[in-house]
């Protein structure tokens, strides 16, 4: 989509922090972090929402857990734990139309979710 922010993260029209690519794949520093550790994992292609994911895409979301483990495991909290976040829809708080995935940690957390 030529108008998502995302998008154009990906096509490189923005810079950003890259931490991790692969031909489905990309992971960067959020530039608003909550924790010490906030990156956002997204798929490359324009996908909105949890809502849109089809059958077709279940190979790339299966692997960006697996990138989501690599990337806590690489930043040092796999063992001190972390959360992974996703928003869909005005409701559920998502900001940008492209679906991401939230991994946060680096400091306790607390059991407040939000």
């Amino acid at each position: 989509m030529s108008d998502c922010i995302f998008c154009k993260i990906v096509n490189k029209e923005i810079p950003s922090e890259v931490l991790y690519e692969d031909d489905q794949i990309l992971a960067f520093k959020d530039i608003n972090p909550v924790a010490p550790v906030h990156i956002l994992v997204i798929p490359k292609k324009h996908i909105i929402s949890v809502n849109d994911i089809i059958d077709e895409d279940s190979g790339v979301i299966g692997n960006i857990f697996i990138v989501i483990k690599k990337l806590a495991l690489q930043q040092g909290v796999a063992e001190t734990g972390y959360r992974v976040i996703t928003n869909v829809g005005r409701d559920g708080g998502q900001e940008v139309a492209h679906l991401h995935f939230h991994l946060i940690g680096g400091k306790e957390l607390g059991k407040k979710i939000g």
